[in-house]
């Protein structure tokens, strides 16, 4: 038997804040690469566990653990990158371009992003599946507009995320809602409260962001330009459609969304082969290492060069690091030290519930899991939301609020990382724009202050 000392306080806060500063530091004035910066966070993890007597074989186990977490999200980002390139192939990503220029008006191009992604969400359960399929046509619409990427995909993952909080059928909802003990349609009302608000403030942002570009409709000239390069190299028909349509009809069944994947990309493989006249070991280079158009149009191969197993290969290598280091944090108890001592100095429910929700973003940095982030925060509140009269449905709010929305705007999580190689847009850049997660968190905590929305047990 191992017997591992538990981490003080003052030796908790060292670690947590030397992985955060690290990681800063690095990315943001040495500039160094992100995966290397992670690395050495993980080298000092691993040095503050040695110290409290975890050997190398069993830090070697704390991060395998936190991998093991999230090996669901690490057979999606494999699967997303093929989904690409095969909707590429069949000439479905260029037939939804081709059918929409023209009809598309930037005046209302944003809200109706947000829009149409919340009820794919809802419907489906997963923000990363709408991210992934619907998302990424949108940023390219976008584009061609002149809208900038990171605008478009600050609407998308938005109205993702509202949808994903807002369906019975979402994984962290459920997760959140378990983990508080708190029932699922009661956890969805407490996060309406919030939710509803912040998704109305949002959507009015967005729709005065797309009035600024109202003067960006396309002329006959501009519809010509990207038209006939792209029913140059595909087959324009509403058959190509047949794949995506494949993915959201099993998606809204309730299919996994790895099963609704691959079904999308065999009959798209089908299509790409006998509708388009590609050669099969063209397509299945493309599956592994993107399509490449070679139209000589520079803004059309952009748009389509893109996809393949190995554009995830970095996106994945990012997430495997930070959950490594998660597993370790976690594990050792340096997270769970730090937040019990924060919760010995809240003296009311503004303070609780800001603590829930910034306990959320912090587990988010430092694990690079929001599925952790989630059991964490359910798990260290749950106490103190029950001392103080508060109903399990405000703890889960909350805990989503703090660990499921913030997960988008860090890099390094397995989101906000998948996000940003599926769009095509980086993380740091859209954070901005993802306002749905960014009001919704200061909103909750100045409603709380102004006692509105507060869900406290009836008194017997």
């Amino acid at each position: 038997m191992n017997d591992y000392l538990v981490p003080g306080f003052k030796a908790s806060l060292i670690c947590c804040v030397g992985v955060l500063a690290i990681i800063i530091a690095s990315v943001f004035i040495l500039k160094i690469e992100l995966h290397l910066a992670l690395i050495v966070a993980l080298i000092w993890a691993s040095a503050n566990a040695a110290f409290l007597g975890y050997r190398f074989k069993d830090t070697k186990a704390l991060m395998s653990d936190g991998v093991a977490t999230a090996i669901g999200a690490i057979y999606i980002f494999m699967l997303i990158g093929i989904v690409i390139a095969a909707l590429i192939e069949s000439g479905t990503i260029a037939g939804i371009i081709v059918y929409a220029l023209g009809v598309v008006d930037p005046r209302w191009f944003l809200p109706a992003c947000m829009l149409l992604c919340s009820f794919m969400s809802v419907a489906t359960g997963t923000s990363w599946g709408t991210v992934a399929t619907a998302g990424v046509v949108l940023v390219v619409l976008g584009g061609i507009l002149g809208l900038p990427g990171p605008m478009v995909a600050g609407s998308v993952i938005s109205g993702a995320l509202f949808g994903d909080k807002m369906s019975p059928l979402s994984d962290t909802t459920i997760l959140a809602a378990t983990a508080s003990g708190a029932e699922i349609d009661k956890h969805i009302k407490a996060m309406f409260i919030t939710t509803g608000p912040a998704f109305l403030i949002t959507l009015a942002i967005f729709w005065v962001l797309s009035i600024r570009y109202a003067g960006a409709t396309l002329s006959l000239d501009d519809v010509n330009a990207m038209r006939i390069p792209l029913e140059e190299q595909f087959a324009i028909h509403p058959v190509v459609f047949l794949p995506l349509i494949v993915i959201l009809a099993m998606s809204f069944g309730g299919i996994a969304a790895e099963v609704s994947m691959l079904a999308g990309t065999a009959v798209a493989i089908v299509i790409a082969v006998t509708f388009q006249e590609r050669a099969v070991v063209d397509v299945l280079y493309s599956l592994q290492n993107g399509f490449t158009s070679n139209s000589g149009y520079e803004s059309v191969d952009s748009l389509l060069s893109r996809g393949g197993l190995q554009s995830m290969m970095w996106t994945l290598s990012l997430a495997l690091i930070a959950l490594a280091l998660g597993g370790i944090l976690n594990g050792a108890g340096f997270l769970t030290v730090l937040m019990q001592a924060l919760i010995s100095k809240i003296k009311n429910t503004t303070q609780l519930v800001a603590s829930t929700i910034t306990t959320g973003v912090v587990a988010n940095m430092s694990m690079g899991e929001n599925y952790l982030a989630v059991i964490f925060g359910a798990q260290i509140y749950k106490r103190a939301f029950k001392e103080n009269d508060l109903q399990p449905s405000m703890l889960s709010r909350c805990v989503e609020e703090g660990a499921t929305l913030s997960a988008a705007l860090i890099p390094w999580t397995t989101t906000g990382a998948f996000f940003s190689a599926a769009l095509g847009v980086s993380t740091v850049d859209y954070a901005p724009w993802v306002l749905l997660s960014i009001i919704n968190i200061f909103l909750s905590i100045i409603m709380t202050a102004m006692n509105i929305g507060v869900l406290r047990k009836v008194a017997h």
